[in-house]
């Protein structure tokens, strides 16, 4: 993925960590800061641009809030090539990969414009200000956030009196499903894969507890929780299956959870941003630890058009 050394591009990166028993531990995001009414940076429709890729599950959760609120002319977008290079996230110069803001070729450069010179990892998304021409912040889930709240004055996918239960099963899903599948997938030892591939699917049988009772996981309608779980279910069948070895079961095995996440699909503007096709090959991509060869699959075909039973709405929720 390459890292950042004072404002420098390294392109050999030491790579996710793992703990002494082999577990996988994500690197932390360090660029936090925050759009609100009365800073530095306020949300203003057009001041800002957000860096991603159609591969990645975290940039994914940036662009559904995106589409589902409608900000597409508030917020612009770059969209990376779906194959990383030696450089990292990379640009075409012209066309659907082509950097439109910056006329960056890589998203390292995005990251070399940061003052005070920035070190750490080269991730997306990252939600860039065109008035400071500076990095707001690389954490998708702050992102998110700033979306539901500073942008929609409505609130209708984080209401306060919400935000508590939207916050934990936030927290669960992070760690237990969005980050499972790569505990499993990057898991270096037995002890570590078992326990990571148990705290996976006890979740998902909870979640198919819930939603055979409930539309959606709050207050019966839509949510920034749903839309942070939905990322990794578009991935489910087509890559972690497989290529993570998250392989008990499939999301099409789960009446409920697969219903819900077809009708999340239903959503308007949420189709445009699943790419199955892309997924499969950048999971399948060569790997030592997980594909050395790289020979991408034929299967499985997913019709995530059928429709679901259940209706979501997007609205405050009860």
């Amino acid at each position: 993925m390459g890292v950042m050394i004072e404002g420098r591009y390294e392109a050999e990166d030491p790579g996710p960590g793992t703990t002494r028993n082999g577990a996988y531990e994500r690197a932390r995001s360090t660029l936090r800061d925050w759009i609100t009414t009365d800073g530095p940076f306020t949300p203003d429709a057009g001041r800002y641009h957000l860096f991603v890729a159609w591969n990645c599950p975290w940039a994914h959760r940036t662009l559904l809030m995106r589409a589902v609120l409608g900000l597409q002319d508030a917020v612009s977008i770059s969209i990376a090539k779906p194959r990383r290079t030696d450089q990292g996230w990379v640009f075409d110069s012209e066309g659907e990969y082509a950097d439109t803001e910056l006329d960056a070729q890589a998203v390292h450069q995005v990251y070399a414009r940061q003052r005070p010179t920035y070190t750490g990892r080269i991730t997306v998304p990252v939600l860039w200000d065109k008035d400071t021409q500076q990095i707001v912040s690389n954490e998708s889930a702050d992102i998110v956030r700033m979306l539901a709240t500073t942008f929609d004055t409505n609130r209708q996918l984080c209401p306060p009196q919400h935000v508590a239960e939207i916050d934990r099963w936030n927290t669960l899903i992070h760690a237990k499903i969005n980050n499972g599948v790569y505990r499993a997938g990057f898991a270096r030892t037995q002890e570590a894969y078992d326990i990571a591939v148990t705290d996976l699917f006890n979740t998902l049988d909870d979640l198919e507890q819930h939603l055979s009772a409930h539309p959606t996981l709050v207050g019966n309608k839509l949510t920034e929780a749903d839309l942070r779980l939905f990322p990794t279910l578009t991935r489910f069948d087509v890559a972690y299956h497989y290529a993570f070895k998250c392989n008990l079961a499939k999301l099409s095995d789960y009446p409920a959870l697969w219903d819900y996440a077809r009708a999340l699909y239903a959503l308007p503007g949420v189709a445009e941003t699943v790419k199955p096709d892309i997924y499969k090959a950048g999971y399948f991509s060569p790997s030592e630890l997980r594909n050395p060869l790289g020979i991408v699959p034929a299967g499985p075909k997913v019709d995530w058009s059928e429709p679901a039973i259940r209706k979501i709405t997007l609205g405050r929720p009860t």
